[in-house]
């Protein structure tokens, strides 16, 4: 299976529409959405092309192909706009490896298990291996932090590959 992931979107529909052309292109079957849908919240500026109810719009359009992790930048009104579930965070198994999906504010409280967590939150791009586990930021497609550019990563098959937004490989990660 070949997954498109990316987090942080914050509202923005010029980053959705991004998205949904690299999902098109690429001929991913799933996408995996780390949080932070359609807010920005009150540490971030106002995204560039901020249309929360545009985003919604796109998105449903794909409702059956995105598993969403809810970020700390949601609400409950959001699940009541969004035809795809918003999970609090996802375990199982993909691509052969046991997987722990979250949006990363409360990544420091994981206990479990796994070979792999994905998560967003920080807005900035990390593969990294901590105690035998990988970890793995795409950054934000939206607005990126600490010098970073609007980032997203393609999971195909046994790679992990990170991109900005103009296709630079940022980091590539095979198992």
């Amino acid at each position: 299976m070949k997954y498109l992931i990316y987090s942080d979107i914050h509202g923005s529909i010029d980053s959705v529409n991004h998205l949904i052309k690299i999902f098109n292109d690429e001929k991913c079957d799933s996408m995996i959405c780390l949080g932070d849908v359609l807010y920005h919240g009150p540490r971030n500026d106002l995204p560039m092309n901020y249309e929360p109810k545009k985003v919604i719009e796109v998105l449903n359009q794909y409702q059956d192909k995105i598993l969403c992790i809810k970020g700390n930048c949601e609400a409950e009104v959001d699940q009541m706009v969004l035809k795809f579930k918003i999970l609090d965070s996802f375990d199982g198994n993909i691509n052969d490896l046991n997987v722990h999906f979250e949006h990363g504010h409360h990544l420091d409280e994981y206990k479990g298990n796994c070979d792999l967590i994905l998560y967003g939150h920080t807005h900035i791009p990390v593969i990294e291996k901590i105690n035998g586990i990988t970890r793995i930021n795409p950054g934000s497609i939206t607005i990126p932090k600490n010098g970073s550019e609007r980032g997203y990563a393609i999971w195909d098959n046994h790679e992990i590959t990170l991109y900005s937004l103009g296709q630079k490989v940022v980091f590539n990660h095979k198992y």
